[in-house]
This record gives C-alpha cells, structure tokens and sequence, in this order.
C-alpha cells in the first residue's frame, strides 16, 4: 500500500548518546534534566489477559500530539503498518510523520533521536538491527512516549505473531499438498529469516513437519539478505544454479515472491508446484487468486488491521488510558473462500478494530500499562507460546 506522504530526509550523525533535558510541569512540580529509567520487565513474564477497564492514568506531559513511525523498508507488510497508523492517526485527531530507514540501523537511530528531540508522543518503529534500537527506545519510552515495535523489544505495546504456531499453518498447508499433488516427495527450498532469532520459531515449525515425511528433501535452508523480493530472487537464482527441481519453497511473503520471479525466468515454475508465505502480502494475495499459480497460499498477519490498533492505543496512552503491554497478531490461512473478506479489512481497517468479534480473529492482547506504570515496559522477547 504506497504512502503518499513525503519521506522526511535526516542527515545527522548518530550520536552514540543524547541527553534528554526536559522541563515538564505537571500539578505544579518541575521535573528538570530527566534520568534515565529502569530496565523494564526483562524476565520472561505471563501477562494475563488486557483488562481494558482498567484504572486510567495520567496522560504524558510535555509530549506532542503525534504519531510517528520509523519503517525499516518499503515491502508491503511494513506499507501496510503505515496504511492503518495513518487511519488510526487520522481518527484520532494525531498528527503523523514516517520516515524510511531503507535497511539502515544507523539511520534508523537517527530517526528515533530526531523524533525523541521532537517530543514525540508515540512512536512505532522497526529495523533490521533491533539491538541497534533498544537504548533510543529506551530513552523515548523514558520520555513518556508510547513505543510501539513488531517482534523486537523493547516497548510499552509489543506485538508479535505466535511463531510457531505461525509456520506450523503454512507447514501443515504444504504437507497436505505434497501428499496430494506430489505423491509424498518433494525437493524444498526453505527462505529464513533465522538471523532474526524472534522469527526463529516460525522456521523451527517448518522443519519439525517437514523433517517427518520420508520422500521430502530440503534442498536449501537459508536467509536472504536483504529480507526483501529482491533478495528471494538473487538467493533462488543461486540454488537453481545447483537444483533445477523445486516443488516446494517456504519463507516470508516478499522473498518467496522473489524466489517465484527466478523459478518462472528460469522456465523452472509449474502449476503443480507450493510456494507458501507469511505476512498475507497483497501480490501473494494476487498470485493465490490466479489458477495456475504456483503460489498456493499466505498466513495473514493482517498488517493494517494490527497497524491501526496500534495507532489507537498511541492515542489512548496520550489521553491517560491504559493500554496492554504486548499484543498477539493471530495467523489466518487466506483461501480462496475468505479472501474477499481480507481484501475488505486491509482497505478499511477502522470497522475491524471497532468490531470486538472481527478484531478477536485477528488480535489477542494481554496485560496493561499507562504512562504511570511505564517502568513495565516489556524488554524480554515475549510471545504467547511456550515452545
């Protein structure tokens, strides 16, 4: 989904380290030359279920009313993000400002220093070194900014998909097909994004299933760099320079899409074949819709249904509100029979949020926070499931 808003150029040098100086007055006391903050929560911690009546807060001071949002690059899982934080800001009377990293962590950090200076009041932000982010989260998140992050710690909301459970569907969705259409054997090609060790689990599943049919060969387990259409492209042209037989290729949707670009410029693509994503991302939508596509199915991880959540929850945490501590994107396998529906919900993702049984099929959120009990933030890789 293209954003017409401009990009925001920066072309400072990252600073190792930036003081904050702030000058908050709130019930008539002065805050003056604001500390840093404790670590947060960074034991592996079960939060129970999000309790949204619970107890509000006092909003954030001396914060801005906006929105801003720091995307690693343009594939369109992280366009949809910005399609429903545009929405939500939109309603919600907040201005909202994105920038590109474009796969830089440095300039990443630059950004979220920009926006800290800015007094930001919330903040989403994704890059593909999020170790490189966590103490500029930090000090924002010190500010009293809501911080918003997909998998990485840390945040006051972080989001992230039940891994396992996440590429046990896709799995499960190929093995079916290689029983059914491939007589039980296939040459497999998975696309990782292992260096990644949030994803890891996704690719754990893959392997546990596929690893259990005898006729099943993985010809190639390995993470494209960059995680994007073009690096699934390089990275199929090279494993077709030694297979010319591929039934099977796993992995994100953006470098799956790229590995199906080099089988069918290679003449090496069939009807029969399973090429399978994750993120629900629109051409792989396009590609399942066609009859003869090799590419048989996506797990949705609705990017601009849990996009404009996270937008509200920015607004919340403005006006006081508590807002849950980690939030679970639930995976959908997208059929023919459901896509329609989908397609729906990417477009206008307001009537989802705004509909608590549309919202729970595709969100399960878990603990609170607010600007008061911000020193629970989550700084520990969380997810929902055990494994």
């Amino acid at each position: 989904m293209p954003s017409d808003r401009a990009r925001v150029p920066w072309d400072w040098l990252v600073a190792s380290r930036i003081a904050l100086v702030m000058t908050v007055m709130a019930g008539g006391l002065t805050l003056a030359n604001a500390q840093e903050g404790g670590p947060g929560i960074t034991q592996r911690t079960v939060f129970p279920s999000f309790d949204p009546k619970a107890h509000a807060c006092n909003p954030p001071p001396g914060l801005t009313k906006t929105l801003a949002y720091v995307q690693e690059n343009e594939r369109d899982f992280l366009q949809g993000v910005d399609h429903g934080l545009a929405m939500a800001a939109k309603d919600r009377g907040l201005e909202y400002r994105r920038v590109l990293a474009e796969n830089d962590a440095a300039k990443a950090v630059e950004h979220i220093q920009s926006f800290l200076t800015a007094k930001i009041g919330g903040l989403v932000a994704t890059s593909p070194d999020p170790a490189a982010l966590t103490k500029p989260l930090q000090k924002a998140i010190w500010s009293g900014a809501f911080i918003g992050t997909i998998v990485p710690p840390p945040a006051t909301l972080l989001l992230n998909a039940p891994q396992y459970a996440t590429g046990k569907v896709l799995t499960d969705a190929a093995i079916a097909h290689i029983n059914a259409k491939l007589g039980g054997k296939a040459n497999v090609v998975l696309l990782t994004q292992d260096t990644m060790e949030f994803l890891a689990p996704r690719f754990e599943a893959m392997r546990d299933g596929l690893n259990q049919l005898p006729g099943v060969t993985i010809i190639a387990d390995i993470a494209p760099k960059p995680v994007t259409k073009e690096g699934g492209l390089a990275t199929m042209k090279t494993i077709l320079l030694a297979n010319q037989k591929i039934d099977v290729v796993l992995g994100g949707d953006a470098v799956v899409l790229g590995a199906l670009q080099a089988l069918r410029e290679a003449g090496k693509d069939r009807p029969d074949q399973f090429l399978g994503g994750i993120d629900g991302e629109p051409e792989a939508v396009s590609e399942i819709k066609k009859v003869d596509s090799p590419y048989k199915a996506s797990i949705s991880l609705s990017s601009p249904v849990f996009g404009y959540a996270m937008g509200e929850f920015a607004a919340d945490w403005l006006e006081g509100k508590s807002i849950p501590q980690a939030m679970d994107i639930l995976p959908i396998a997208l059929t023919s029979g459901n896509i329609g529906q989908y397609e729906a919900d990417l477009a206008d993702p307001a009537p989802v949020y705004a509909d608590q049984m549309r919202r729970d099929a595709y969100l399960k959120m878990y603990g609170n926070i607010c600007y008061d009990t911000r020193d629970q933030y989550v700084n520990f890789p969380w997810s929902s499931e055990q494994k």
